[in-house]
């Protein structure tokens, strides 16, 4: 049975002075609020701006969750408001997981430009002994490349093939799975954005299997398919303070439903 390994996130009283400040005037988290993780799956929903990312930043900052793709937590810039708030997180635990990442989908894209480089430059090094060793021997050369192949190898094992001749969606799931590891505890930013609606399912399949292996995961997201996860709970920030919502009644669902029914409905106003 999955046991959730972050328990409950307490947002401490903020000082008077700060609370007009960005990010304490967000009126999801002001106040006392106490967010409790019951299901091993949990979605922050809500529209731009109202504090689902910033409080997913803030939770990652103050467990120094290592990333994907972006700079040290500590000294990314981005995150510099998401760090102000997380010194206000109290987190209860069951069992502090040492497994897991943050990912955020804007970080995906220079992650696998950064991948590429690395893999042109072991290839560089690579032609670079074949022009300085020439009339050398066989196996003289191939000592001097070992280092290079040896970097090559370790990457393509652990990505598989070229994650850039990859479409996005396909890196990104490659990329993803193969950084997943049982009970750890997985904090993601928005995945549906570089993934086709089917690639959300295969998403969806992989976060199953991850739940079978003791896995958390608290995700910010826009996609109805990802809410859909059976068993999630939806915390959402249209509401002051955050609140627990059902599927049903989500205006994602029911906009996207009801626009799928009838299009000309709404395209008739543009």
């Amino acid at each position: 049975m999955n046991s959730n390994h972050l328990r409950t996130v307490r947002i401490q009283p903020i000082p008077a002075d700060k609370q007009t400040q960005f990010p304490f005037n967000i009126p999801a988290i002001q106040g006392n609020v106490n967010i409790e993780f019951t299901a091993p799956v949990t979605f922050l929903v809500g529209e731009n701006g109202s504090g689902k990312s910033t409080l997913l930043e803030a939770i990652a900052t103050e467990i120094g969750a290592h990333t994907v793709g972006a700079a040290d937590l500590a000294r990314d810039q981005t995150l510099v408001h998401a760090q102000a708030l997380g010194r206000y997180l109290r987190l209860v635990w069951s069992i502090k997981s040492r497994h897991g990442f943050f990912l955020r989908a804007e970080d995906f894209f220079g992650y696998v430009k950064r991948l590429a480089q690395m893999e042109a430059e072991m290839q560089a090094e690579i032609r670079q002994v074949d022009k300085e060793y020439v009339g050398r021997s066989a196996q003289a050369k191939k000592l001097a490349k070992m280092p290079y192949m040896r970097e090559l190898h370790d990457l393509h094992t652990r990505y598989g093939r070229d994650l850039n001749t990859y479409s996005h969606g396909e890196s990104f799931l490659e990329l993803f799975q193969a950084r997943l590891q049982p009970n750890g505890l997985y904090l993601l930013d928005e995945p549906e954005a570089p993934l086709s609606p089917t690639r959300q399912l295969t998403l969806l399949s992989m976060l199953k299997q991850m739940v079978g292996q003791n896995c958390q995961f608290i995700i910010a997201t826009h996609s109805p398919i990802l809410m859909a996860f059976p068993g999630a709970s939806i915390l959402s920030f249209d509401y002051a303070p955050a609140r627990l919502v059902a599927y049903e009644d989500l205006e994602h669902v029911t906009v996207m439903r009801s626009f799928l029914h009838d299009p000309e409905q709404y395209l008739r106003h543009l």
